[in-house]
């Protein structure tokens, strides 16, 4: 299962790595950098086709957000305290918070959705979010790319010690998932002090 799983990304690796991109995981654009160090893809075609699949990603939810207001309001009820989170930080960071987006756990999808809902540009919405996937396959695919070597050899000892790696992997997940709660609890308490004082 593993080679053909390899074989396709050696036939269709440009293909696989832009729909892997809409869906914006790091996984994929790393597994890009790390065959363009083997030499079976191309790095800056790696970087530029991930960007175009992080681009479509965004537009995607954008225009979910703008065509689709009431629908989100009524199903998506339950990430009511994202998307306040999300309409905070545009109001406070203005057009650097889509540019940053891309960083922000547990948010990369509202932002773009919430943005949609304002009467924000979609033009300039369009261009800053090409910019930053753009920079954003860059920063990802690069250090595979450079450090492809030492990648797989972490990967191989992962795959053979993995009652190892499996806690660390859980515990940095954890520390990742926290942290941003911790965030998004410190961005609605600042906001909820802010209305108190109105």
């Amino acid at each position: 299962m593993e080679e053909l799983f390899i074989g396709w990304l050696k036939e269709y690796g440009y293909v696989i790595l832009f729909l892997w991109s809409i869906l914006e995981g790091e996984m994929g654009l790393i597994m890009g950098g790390i065959m363009s160090h083997t030499g079976d893809m191309q790095v800056f075609m790696t970087i530029f086709v991930a960007g175009l699949g992080g681009f479509a990603g965004d537009q995607i939810y954008f225009y979910i957000g703008r065509f689709n207001k009431g629908f989100i309001q009524r199903k998506l009820h339950t990430q009511r305290r994202k998307f306040a989170i999300a309409h905070l930080l545009l109001r406070k960071y203005g057009w650097p918070i889509i540019f940053m987006q891309r960083y922000m756990y547990g948010l990369r999808t509202v932002i773009p959705m919430s943005i949609g809902i304002t009467k924000y540009s979609g033009k300039k919405f369009a261009f800053i979010n090409l910019m930053s996937a753009w920079v954003w396959a860059t920063v990802t695919v690069t250090p595979a790319y450079i450090y492809g070597a030492e990648i797989l050899g972490l990967l191989a000892y992962a795959k053979e010690h993995w009652y190892f790696a499996l806690p660390i992997a859980g515990g940095f997940l954890f520390g990742v998932i926290t942290y941003f709660r911790k965030l998004e609890q410190h961005f609605l308490q600042k906001r909820n002090g802010r209305n108190s004082k109105s």
